[in-house]
């Protein structure tokens, strides 16, 4: 076992030994693919080879702008979609928030799904375009994106799904765009795609990608970003991995905690909110810090703050329990070795 055990892989997950390789290829290759002599069309090349494997690993037909990461690729879509109206749910990812102050936000229910009859009323306008996480990068819930895709096509309108904490663990959701992050699967930090089903969906921005984003194309991200894609598995981790934590959620019941899944509506495994009794969230992070164990209070965007976690306010979580929850996120090299000594911790500390 790592004298560290890291566990906050929902912020970044440790690069892939594939995608480094990748990453060095990249830098052997590097010019600016949009050069005209033969280094910059070799470079090109590398890069349009990339993208589509990109494709082929997420088994998406339309087209894929690179750029630095997730946020920048929610500012593109929610600033230059040819939509109307800007509907976000109240619980997505602040990069979303943020890149869409003005958006009207659509509550969450008690279980983290968007509520489908507020927004099957909220569509009803010209063209909107509505943005969902397909997994929160919180707590781990998972949107019904079929269903809320049926509600905002009949509408006429566009869906941009926030994937970041979801692809190369489960498929695409049904969607008109969709926003990957290369760093959440293995990739590389600094690069990301917006995937979009159609240009004409897009207002054109100028510069590379086709003119739809501007700056140098990162290369070496790009190819260490199609590699990382192609080494996830099916299943992205052995579910016998997560046998620890069955055990982990009764004794934590019993102790007076709160196992956040519980209350989900799509609970998945790669990420766990658990709300400890006693000790507040903050302190546990230092605690299991002092144990060598990284675990996270709410999202890395947010986590260096002390303010409550808009996800868990949205879901009308308790104060007292939102204050003591803690977020343990898991990657492709994480160990049931790791999981036990978590749960061996977390036990410690709940104890005491």
């Amino acid at each position: 076992m790592p004298e560290r055990i890291y566990l906050d892989h929902a912020a970044t997950t440790p690069l892939r030994p594939e995608a480094r390789a990748a990453l060095e290829e990249g830098f052997a290759l590097w010019a600016n693919p949009s050069s005209p002599h033969a280094e910059g069309r070799k470079a090109r090349a590398a890069l349009e080879d990339a993208r589509e494997r990109v494709k082929r690993a997420l088994d998406w037909e339309g087209e894929v702008i690179f750029t630095s990461g997730a946020s920048e690729a929610a500012a593109l879509a929610l600033g230059h979609a040819k939509a109307g109206a800007r509907l976000v749910s109240a619980v997505e990812h602040d990069a979303i928030l943020k890149a869409a102050s003005d958006a009207e936000r659509l509550p969450v229910k008690a279980n983290g799904a968007l509520d489908l009859e507020i927004l099957a009323e909220a569509v009803q306008r010209e063209y909107p375009l509505v943005a969902v996480q397909q997994v929160n990068s919180e707590t781990g819930n998972r949107q019904d994106l079929a269903a809320i895709a049926g509600i905002v096509h009949e509408a006429g309108g566009l869906l941009l799904a926030d994937c970041a904490q979801s692809a190369g663990k489960m498929p695409l959701p049904p969607c008109d765009m969709a926003i990957i992050s290369a760093h959440k699967f293995g990739g590389p930090i600094g690069v990301g795609a917006l995937l979009v089903k159609d240009f004409a969906m897009l207002e054109p921005a100028g510069g590379q990608e086709r003119g739809y984003r501007r700056g140098t194309e990162n290369l070496p991200g790009a190819l260490g970003m199609a590699t990382a894609l192609e080494a996830c598995g099916d299943p992205y981790l052995d579910p016998a991995i997560f046998e620890p934590l069955d055990q982990l959620a009764q004794e934590c019941r019993e102790l007076g905690g709160t196992w956040l899944s519980d209350r989900l509506s799509g609970p998945t495994a790669y990420i766990r909110a658990i709300a400890m009794p006693k000790m507040s969230g903050s302190a546990q992070v230092m605690r299991f810090d002092m144990a060598g164990l990284s675990v996270s209070q709410g999202s890395a965007c947010s986590s260096g703050t002390m303010k409550t976690s808009h996800v868990l306010q949205a879901m009308q979580v308790e104060p007292e329990v939102a204050d003591r929850t803690i977020r343990a996120s898991f990657g492709w090299n994480t160990t049931a070795e790791e999981v036990e000594r978590f749960c061996e911790v977390w036990l410690e500390l709940a104890k005491a």
